[in-house]
């Protein structure tokens, strides 16, 4: 869906570097899609991220992360279906493109709350049409740069990065959120068949067609176009249709793109509720969040969960523009995937024996490494506005820990690493305090220890020979009965029951 929106917006940013920039974030986000691939493949769970995040770094974790990729996944729906508006109105005059948003996301809502197969059974209709019509635009696309005059593409493609190198690293972090979707099969591990071979499998061939698609249409899209009305267009890939469909009869090619459009608006807008729904309903089976959301409906779907995610997505749609929500849900996604990288690592070096997922990612720890530092860098680059109100949405995912959770007591289980500390704990150094000790000597410390100052102020037992250790205890209680309020009974009473 972001293919449909936002490379006149890349292009604004960056300039024709727009294509490198959707490339380099189809390769960026590999080190987290192998991280998801096994971590959803050794625990195929309802809630994905946040049930990874939680289980291998802690419910802190989990709550912030669960909260985070909720958030963004509503964001990123919110986002297509105030897209899907932008193409209505290439055909239909005067759209209410917020109005029709809101009334897409109540329909898509009373289908998720009716059942996963039949949101799933609309999916392969919606996917099947805009992969078969987004091929036909690649290969026509392709055509009509071939017949270009000469020396045309070069001027088309000159300067390539007008507003320098820098602008480029924004760019990425920008369009991130069109490899958003990617990952979010991983909320409804729990109901896929053989999640082993079909979650990879899935993702690896969702991201090659993406980027495929992304990459030679932004090219065809910066070839074709005229570029100051590229940067300024919400409907580019409509334009350039009408640039290179002309020999098809009246407005068929144009008809084509909008029948596209609306299928991937609407297929991510429908998976949006699908996945995001799936979050609340497993943050409430573990006592994050009200129980209530974690209820289930008579056709085996978390209705609460369902019509909490939807009156949110309602919210944004009416609340924030495009441009916004694109960079607010690319933010998130990328501190997610950066937080997924390090639960991988968690989770491997803490060897826990049950931990055996069908599926292992390649170059480990290497690849993990550069996707916890990647998604700092881009999250830098997308704006102060933007980086403080993902900082806020952390320190409330915090609050409500701190406040709900922790304060309350609602959960025992804490996340595998603390496993690693324990196996980190076995390879302690029993001479490094010793060690220490002799270094403080050396130092000449004129102010005494704890344990000194314990020592030289203590009263002194002399228990004579024969004397039981109720005696002793007896006799300690009688001298720290003059500093404590307790009588000496109840205090040596105490001692001895304690």
């Amino acid at each position: 869906s972001g293919f449909f929106l936002l490379p006149g917006l890349a292009t604004a940013q960056a300039g024709p570097a727009a294509i490198v920039a959707y490339l380099l974030a189809g390769v960026l986000i590999l080190p987290a899609m192998f991280s998801i691939a096994e971590l959803s493949t050794a625990m195929p769970k309802s809630g994905g991220t946040y049930y990874f995040l939680d289980r291998s770094l802690g419910p802190l974790a989990g709550t912030v992360g669960g909260i985070g990729t909720w958030l963004a996944l509503v964001l990123k729906s919110a986002f297509a279906l105030i897209g899907m508006g932008a193409y209505l109105v290439l055909f239909m005059d005067e759209v209410p493109i917020k109005a029709l948003a809101v009334g897409l996301t109540v329909a898509f809502t009373v289908l998720n709350v009716f059942g996963a197969k039949e949101t799933t059974g609309l999916q392969r209709i919606l996917v099947a049409t805009l992969v078969g019509v987004l091929a036909f635009f690649v290969v026509q696309g392709l055509v009509a740069v071939g017949t270009l005059p000469s020396g045309e593409l070069q001027t088309q493609l000159t300067p390539f990065a007008p507003f320098g190198w820098e602008a480029l690293i924004g760019t990425i972090g920008f369009v991130f959120v069109s490899y958003a979707g990617l990952t979010k099969v991983t909320s409804v591990a729990e109901e896929v068949q053989n999640p082993d071979r079909n979650i990879p499998l899935g993702m690896v061939l969702s991201l090659l067609t993406a980027t495929f698609i992304y990459v030679v249409g932004v090219f065809i899209m910066v070839a074709v176009l005229d570029p100051a009305e590229l940067r300024s267009d919400l409907t580019p890939v409509a334009t350039a249709a009408e640039a290179f469909f002309t020999w098809l009869p009246g407005d068929l090619g144009l008809l084509l793109i909008v029948i596209a459009a609306i299928a991937a608006f609407a297929s991510t807008g429908n998976a949006g509720i699908l996945s995001a729904s799936r979050y609340p309903y497993a943050m409430a089976r573990d006592h994050l969040v009200s129980s209530r959301l974690g209820v289930v409906g008579r056709f085996g779907t978390p209705v609460p969960a369902v019509l909490v995610t939807s009156g949110l997505m309602i919210g944004v749609i009416l609340q924030l523009d495009v441009e916004g929500i694109a960079k607010l849900a690319s933010a998130f996604q990328l501190i997610i995937f950066g937080l997924l990288n390090v639960a991988l690592i968690v989770m491997r070096e803490s060897r826990i024996p049950g931990y055996v997922p069908g599926y292992r990612s390649p170059l480990y720890p290497w690849l993990q490494i550069v996707g916890i530092v990647t998604p700092l860098v881009l999250v830098a680059q997308l704006g102060a506005l933007t980086i403080g109100l993902t900082l806020l949405l952390i320190a409330g995912g915090v609050v409500w820990y701190v406040l709900y959770v922790r304060d309350n007591d609602r959960v025992e289980r804490a996340g595998a690493i603390y496993h690693l500390f324990a196996r980190l704990g076995k390879n302690q150094y029993a001479g490094l305090d010793g060690e220490l000790r002799t270094i403080l000597k050396e130092k000449g410390l004129e102010d005494e220890t704890s344990f000194e100052h314990l020592v030289t102020h203590a009263a002194v037992l002399d228990v004579p020979s024969g004397a039981g250790y109720d005696d002793a205890v007896r006799q300690a209680a009688a001298i720290l009965a003059h500093e404590l309020p307790l009588p000496v009974d109840a205090l040596a009473d105490g001692l001895l029951e304690g």
